[in-house]
């Protein structure tokens, strides 16, 4: 019996996490390449910095009300893994199931896509590197794995430092925008630009919310380690809305910043705007800059992805619905087998190609948006089916913001289906199939 009990206590999660890994959690897996490439695209959509900007404010809205009501599940259910355990809670093994696994296959998707993309930029760096892509894109995750596996207190630190490094830049690049930009001369380039065709507005704006929607994807990624932090009714209220203002604040910015330098005709034909206005103001280049800044951005979300996505196999693991072996961890408090079997998987898709990657990341941001309905019909459902829960912090507006952030999430997800069908129907047919998975994966836990 005292054998079980210590076996029990060696894989339990450690407690070592506070308000600045929250903060640091939040900006570093949420900010990638999204703000750095998608307001050239989004540009050509919409064509009117106005309703570029009113289309991020939204946005950006969306993620704060959502953070509100991740505040309220995370601090009532303090357990890792997010939107499973809310899910699970809320609405059974089934919908917890599908919560969870899709949770994790998406983040897998992400993250193979996300080593891939910063192994072209090394390449574009370094140009001789461009032969060996994919085995640097490999190597990246196994470092990753590798420096994970010496525990959550260091893993958390380098995400501290990502993350502050990150926010630096894109401060840093905000003010160079604004205190040099007004001397760039764009004349020349709007003549000489040819013009972008424009959908028509609905068109427009359905890509556009969808582009700023990936931009966003990770404004709740500190809720995933509630289970390891320190005091999470004291901390994670503080971590998650210092975390996305500070997201709000710099998205918006740098989407001021480009346009204040940057004509709208010519920022609707740029791939890379943000490296784009650094030539405009200190030449061809200084582009590099801005693509060594990239893969430490990218790098930064690598890092949070990896370290939260184990956390969702772990739980249901522990619930018994993933393999027994996921819920246990090592001496330093990381998923022994969840973490290094989340890289394997992602090794395996850049394996299989970038086209891969990339289709299943498509297919992910599907997935992402359904957990959030599952997360904010999980305020409601646990509200009615356990109003005795201890909530030390309750969501302003109750029932109203829930009901509408989900609203918003399935008219997105219209949206999705409306834009890209063949990635809508890939994930029609594995909730169809997730049943049979979810009834196989039952009766080997028993």
């Amino acid at each position: 019996m005292n054998q079980n009990i210590q076996n029990e206590d060696s894989n339990k999660l450690l407690k070592l996490l506070g308000v600045g890994f929250g903060i640091a959690v939040t900006v570093g897996g949420t900010i990638g390449t999204g703000i750095l490439r998608k307001p050239g695209p989004i540009a050509a959509n919409l064509g009117d910095p106005s309703l570029i900007m009113l289309v991020w404010f939204l946005v950006s809205l969306y993620a704060f009300l959502g953070v509100l009501c991740t505040i309220e599940l995370g601090v009532s259910v303090p357990r890792a893994g997010a939107w499973y355990v809310y899910a699970r809670r809320a609405f059974g093994d089934y919908v917890g199931f599908v919560t969870g696994i899709t949770s994790w296959l998406g983040t897998v998707a992400a993250l193979g896509f996300g080593a891939y993309t910063m192994s072209e930029y090394i390449a574009l760096v370094w140009p001789d590197t461009e032969p060996i892509i994919r085995w640097m894109a490999i190597g990246i995750l196994i470092i990753l794995m590798g420096f994970h596996w010496l525990g959550t207190k260091s893993a958390g630190k380098s995400q501290e430092i990502m993350s502050f490094l990150k926010a630096i830049g894109l401060f840093a690049f905000i003010a160079m925008c604004f205190i040099y930009g007004g001397d760039v001369s764009t004349e020349d380039l709007v003549a000489t630009t040819q013009r972008v065709a424009q959908p028509a507005l609905l068109t427009g704006l359905i890509i556009a919310f969808q582009q700023v929607f990936y931009a966003f994807d990770g404004w709740h990624t500190a809720a995933y380690f509630t289970e390891e932090n320190t005091d999470p009714a004291k901390n994670l209220p503080k971590s998650m809305i210092s975390g996305v203002l500070v997201v709000i604040s710099i998205y918006l910015l740098v989407n001021l910043a480009i346009l204040y330098i940057m004509p709208i005709e010519v920022l609707a034909t740029s791939k890379l705007a943000a490296a784009d206005a650094i030539r405009l103001i200190f030449g061809e280049k200084s582009g590099k800059t801005v693509t060594f800044f990239l893969m430490v951005s990218i790098l930064g979300m690598l890092n949070a992805q990896i370290m939260f996505a184990p956390r969702v196999i772990y739980s249901m693991s522990k619930d018994g619905l993933f393999f027994k072996l996921a819920q246990k961890v090592n001496s330093g408090g990381t998923p022994a087998f969840a973490m290094p079997l989340t890289g394997i998987c992602s090794i395996l898709l850049i394996i299989s190609g970038k086209d891969t990657c990339e289709r299943l990341s498509d297919i992910a941001v599907f997935f992402f948006v359904m957990t959030y309905v599952a997360g904010f019909a999980s305020v409601i459902m646990l509200r009615r089916k356990e109003p005795n829960l201890p909530r030390p912090y309750k969501v302003i507006g109750y029932p109203f913001i829930p009901i509408i952030l989900i609203i918003i999430s399935i008219m997105f997800l219209v949206g999705a289906v409306y834009s890209d069908i063949q990635s809508s129907m890939y994930a029609l047919i594995f909730l169809i199939l997730s049943y049979p998975l979810f009834l196989m994966t039952k009766k080997v836990n028993l």
